[in-house]
């Protein structure tokens, strides 16, 4: 053979040299073809370029040559571009005939022909369909076994190849989608776990009757913004996180309604300025606003998400607090309106129990009346959350013109107007407040003491602020109803002491006084109107002084005390010997 191969020089008989050089047979010329045929088999690119390179190397096995070649393609035989000979549709027919068995195949103008099954490991890969003028010999049939084995496992290595390249593409792929698939897991628990974090918060936040507060605080746990409620007008209710302006803005009612009016055009939270805005409206009606401060325009579609589920928390929790405010309102009316009027005590203090009030305590009536507010349903409210912002443990009731509280005590002289005034923005207002009473018969009379105190203020030079029913004086005896009760409350607030001391010690103190008023404060004129000495004069006025508190010199006390006297002996009888005192019995001590 020619090459890379030796020539050989074989000896002749007996050791003689041979006649010339050793010439490679037919054979060792076909095998080194096929092995140069082999090599470049194994190094095909793909397939369909070894089935090329056997068919077009197929005269290096022989006198043979390539009629057709098959490729089996998911599970059918595909055959090769070069069968495009006439007889090509024939030899299709047996190739699939043969169903993976070699067999013959016959090809005009040749008298031999066979089909070769091109197999591997893994199955039929395709055919060789090969002819030969001539019947082969049995080495140029070894020969053509060989090339045929060859392409086989070349295609067996091609085929490795081709799955795994494929295996490796699909593998990557895959790979590819699971991240993906992970990524969007990991995506979709995030958001689940966040919805599931609002729901919650807000759940809580209706589920307990929480307010504003609640809902702001919540928010601003779940976003990291700034929160904040406002009431439709505007005034700030409740603000969590940094960078609440002190003090807050005072609302502008022009710019405030066009707010809303923009804000109520859109479905959903509404950007503002600097404000992320979704109103808080349940059942269509704008209690307020809920509001995050979002000046870097950060928030994402889990901002506005939480925003809107705050939103209609809040909105269910205030409809809520609403509802129970009205019928705690409504049964809180019906209750004082009935004590007002008067009604029976077991009653009362069962009906007292059920709203939460002890009204077994002792009382007052308060009167309220504002000057820029009609006595509706909203200044009720108002005057509400003042008594309770000051401490009072009231029940409340409205009239046509004043708002009625009962309180359960003496009320700060101040407080409660003070509170009124922050709230209704204006101090023209005017409180009256009734003396104590002790007892569910009383309050319809201490109701009207209010009413006294109230009409007082009201006409006095300083005409806003608190006034007391017991600090009224003579004024407490001069209204139009003002009956026996009234003129003994009003003695025995002046005179009670002294009449008093003169029970205990048998003296006469109140007398002298009232002969002191009578005479004009003549001293000389007392005295001898009551047979005693001028000196003893002085000392019984000093004692007067002394016991009742009451300073002689001052204007206002010269007149209650003289009132006082005057009633207590022409109305009262005070000054009659035996006559009744305050409390029907002569000298006897008042109250």
């Amino acid at each position: 053979m020619t090459g890379s191969r030796t020539h050989h020089v074989y000896s002749g008989p007996e050791g003689g040299p041979a006649p010339g050089p050793y010439a490679p047979s037919p054979v060792d010329h076909a095998l080194h073809q096929l092995e140069s045929l082999s090599r470049a088999l194994f190094e095909a690119s793909n397939e369909g370029e070894i089935l090329r390179l056997a068919m077009h190397h197929v005269a290096a096995a022989g006198p043979y040559r390539a009629e057709a070649g098959y490729l089996e393609v998911d599970g059918h035989l595909a055959p090769s571009p070069g069968n495009g000979r006439p007889h090509a549709a024939a030899v299709d027919r047996r190739v699939r005939e043969l169903e993976g068995q070699d067999g013959p195949v016959t090809v005009p103008g040749t008298p031999w022909g066979r089909a070769l099954g091109l197999r591997g490991l893994e199955g039929l890969h395709g055919y060789l369909v090969v002819t030969s003028p001539a019947r082969p010999t049995w080495a140029q049939q070894a020969l053509l076994t060989t090339l045929v084995r060859h392409t086989a496992a070349a295609l067996s290595v091609a085929f490795a190849r081709r799955r795994g390249r494929e295996d490796a593409r699909e593998l990557c792929q895959v790979r590819e989608e699971r991240t993906a698939l992970q990524q969007q897991l990991i995506s979709v628990a995030a958001e689940l776990g966040y919805q599931r974090a609002v729901h919650a918060l807000m759940a809580d936040i209706a589920a307990s009757g929480g307010g504003a507060e609640a809902a702001t605080r919540a928010l601003h746990e779940l976003t990291g913004l700034p929160a904040l409620v406002e009431d439709r007008f505007g005034r700030l209710t409740s603000w969590s996180g940094p960078g609440r302006p002190e003090p807050y803005p005072e609302p502008d009612p022009v710019r405030q309604n066009d707010m809303l009016r923009t804000a109520a055009r859109e479905f959903g939270p509404v950007r503002i300025r600097d404000r992320l805005i979704a109103l808080v409206r349940p059942h269509g009606e704008i209690l307020g606003m809920l509001a995050l401060v979002d000046a870097s325009d950060e928030a994402d579609e889990h901002t506005v998400f939480a925003l809107e589920h705050a939103a209609a928390a809040l909105a269910l929790a205030l409809a809520h607090l609403r509802s129970l405010a009205e019928v705690e309102l409504r049964l809180h009316r019906e209750l004082v309106d009935d004590l007002l009027a008067g009604t029976d005590a077991a009653s009362a203090y069962a009906r007292s129990e059920a709203v939460g009030h002890d009204l077994h305590r002792s009382h007052y009536v308060l009167v309220v009346e504002w000057s820029n507010r009609p006595a509706d349903d909203a200044f009720a409210q108002t005057v509400g959350r003042a008594a309770s912002a000051v401490g009072m443990r009231s029940l409340l009731t409205q009239r046509s013109d004043h708002i009625v509280l009962v309180a359960d005590d003496r009320p700060h002289a101040r407080a409660l107007h003070e509170a009124l005034a922050r709230e209704t923005g204006t101090r023209s207002g005017t409180i009256g407040v009734s003396a104590p009473s002790d007892s569910v018969p009383d309050i319809p009379h201490r109701y009207r003491e209010a009413q006294r105190a109230l009409e007082v203020r009201l006409n006095s030079r300083e005409r806003y602020g608190t006034t007391f029913f017991d600090e009224l004086g003579l004024y407490r005896i001069l209204g139009p109803g003002a009956g026996r009760r009234e003129l003994e409350t009003f003695v025995h607030e002046w005179l009670g002491r002294l009449i008093d001391y003169d029970s205990r010690h048998h003296a006469a103190m109140v007398e002298t006084l009232s002969r002191y008023f009578d005479c004009g404060g003549n001293y000389d004129e007392t005295a001898a109107s009551l047979a005693i000495h001028r000196s003893t004069l002085r000392y019984r006025l000093q004692r007067i002084r002394e016991i009742s508190g009451n300073d002689l010199s001052n204007v206002e006390d010269r007149l209650n005390l003289q009132v006082a006297t005057r009633v207590w002996k022409i109305v009262l009888g005070g000054g009659e010997p035996g006559g009744p005192g305050p409390q029907g019995r002569s000298a006897a001590p008042l109250g």
